[in-house]
């Protein structure tokens, strides 16, 4: 049996460098499983790499995709059986743009049955992201006030969605007014369009002149380098993401004050954690999802996984809703 993978060999546009291969799903290891995919959503973490952004990290040749859901289909020496046929999302293996993933089967997280694989696919990167920056990386609470960029992405929707449950106050950036509405409803306290105002001005004035405690950058070089100036004296920025696919030159950008940046690598948090840890995680993500307190994207549309270059086109195209990449 041959199974569809999609890998690159050079750094590029998707479109000149993702090829379809076929090959034989690998049988696991000692300790392995054996994951038959079922859908994954395009995040521009899974796309940036692709055109080189991160090279320095990325050992080629790859294959792009850092989420996804699917079934247990084989499992190695060493790995309860009553793990096969249960759906889960394999942490820590291949990319999972391919038909057949295999992952260590202590990062296997099973999912609820009462969440679709619509919502499971997506509970990964953005939602724990944003969770262990709110809990532990930045420790917000009431009284706080968040900033953040690139807000009508599916992470800002979610520290939106987080701000009344851990308390702190939002300040969503975003580059247009069509998201506006949504976010306030999802919880942002203020939606500002940094094309149109003055952020720094804007943000000064509903902080009573203090400056936002922290604020997360997704987009990178000179919006990144604004949100310094839109943070108290001694806060904290986090680097998340690289929309921009321009590095923001930090050095510069703190040069003169008591500002912190920080990178986040939430694999790298994984990795260094305990199964319990990132199991508490996934299960306190989880039962915001299942109590309605915390929506993941709508869908836009979906494609098979060896059209992932319109997918990849259509995910930029600004469509509306997350594309899903299936497997049948």
């Amino acid at each position: 049996m041959e199974a569809n993978v999609i890998r690159y060999y050079r750094f590029g546009e998707p479109g000149e460098v993702l090829r379809i291969e076929k090959k034989s799903p690998l049988l696991p290891g000692p300790g392995e499983l054996s994951v038959k995919m079922r859908a994954r959503p395009i995040n521009p973490s899974d796309v940036i790499p692709i055109r080189g952004a991160y090279a320095h990290r990325i050992a080629l040749p790859a294959v792009p995709g850092y989420e996804g859901v699917g079934v247990v289909e084989a499992v190695g020496p060493g790995v309860p059986k009553q793990m096969l046929g249960m759906r889960v999302l394999p942490l820590q293996g291949d990319g999972t743009w391919q038909d057949y993933v295999t992952a260590p089967a202590k990062f296997a997280v099973p999912v609820p049955e009462d969440i679709d694989d619509d919502t499971a696919c997506q509970l990964y990167i953005n939602p724990v992201t944003a969770w262990l920056i709110c809990r532990s990386a930045l420790r917000l609470t009431h009284g706080d006030v968040l900033v953040v960029n690139a807000a009508g992405s599916a992470i800002g929707r979610i520290f939106a969605q987080l701000s009344p449950i851990f308390g702190y106050r939002m300040i969503a950036l975003t580059r247009s007014e069509r998201h506006t509405s949504e976010l306030q409803r999802l919880g942002a306290a203020y939606v500002f369009n940094a094309a149109e105002v003055s952020v720094r001005d804007r943000i000064l004035e509903v902080t009573a002149g203090q400056g936002a405690t922290a604020a997360i950058d997704s987009i990178g070089g000179p919006e990144g380098d604004k949100l310094v100036r839109c943070v108290k004296t001694d806060g904290t920025i986090l680097s998340i993401g690289l929309l921009s696919g321009i590095p923001a030159v930090w050095h510069e950008a703190v040069r003169g004050t008591q500002v912190q940046v920080l990178p986040f690598y939430l694999r790298q948090w994984v990795r260094n954690s305990s199964q319990e840890e990132w199991e508490a995680v996934f299960e306190q993500v989880s039962g915001l999802v299942r109590e309605k307190k915390l929506e993941m994207m709508k869908i836009g549309t979906k494609f098979e996984l060896t059209d992932a270059i319109s997918a990849i086109r259509a995910a930029e195209s600004g469509i509306h809703g997350k594309v899903l990449l299936l497997s049948p």
